[in-house]
C-alpha cells in the first residue's frame, strides 16, 4: 500500500516536471526564433544600404555582413520549415 502511494506521487511530479520542460522548451524555441528573425532583418537591411554606398567602406561593410547572413538565412529557413510542418500537421 505505501509502494502505491510513493509510486503515484512519483508519477505525479515526473510527470509535472516533464510538462513544465515541455512548455520552457517551446517559449525558448519561439524567443530564439524572434531574435532570429529580427538579426536576420537588420544584417540584410544593413548590408543592402551599406552596398548601395558606392565607396569602399560600404562595400567592405556588404562583404563582412554576408558572412552572417548565411546561417541566420539557413536558421530563418528551418524555422519557417518547422512552423509551416506545425500548421499541416
Amino acid at each position: 500500500m505505501i509502494t502505491t502511494v510513493i509510486t503515484a506521487a512519483t508519477v505525479a511530479t515526473v510527470t509535472t516536471v516533464t510538462t513544465a520542460t515541455s512548455i520552457a522548451a517551446m517559449g525558448l524555441a519561439a524567443a530564439v526564433g524572434t531574435v532570429v528573425i529580427t538579426g536576420f532583418g537588420v544584417l540584410l537591411g544593413t548590408k543592402e544600404l551599406a552596398g548601395t554606398a558606392h565607396s569602399v567602406p560600404g562595400n567592405r561593410l556588404s562583404r563582412f555582413l554576408i558572412v552572417g547572413i548565411w546561417p541566420l538565412a539557413i536558421t530563418f529557413g528551418v524555422f519557417v520549415a518547422t512552423k509551416a510542418a506545425e500548421v499541416m500537421a
